[in-house]
């Protein structure tokens, strides 16, 4: 997965449609700041983790085609 930005002061990521399925904690997070992985459904634009809330969002015209 690689996001296309992240913002570590206010916890926001922003994905590319590629970077789909969108799971937490990401590849950018440390170890120790570890918790369960969730997948996050960003299908309404963005969608915070339950555990860290760390919010993820589509980047600006980005557009997910399938189901």
């Amino acid at each position: 997965m690689s996001q296309a930005h992240t913002s570590q002061s206010n916890n926001v990521v922003e994905l590319l449609a590629r970077d789909l399925p969108a799971y937490c904690p990401n590849p950018s997070m440390t170890a120790w700041n570890s918790h369960p992985r969730v997948f996050i459904d960003v299908s309404h634009g963005e969608a915070a983790c339950p555990y860290c809330g760390t919010v993820y969002r589509l980047k600006a015209g980005e557009v997910v085609k399938g189901h």
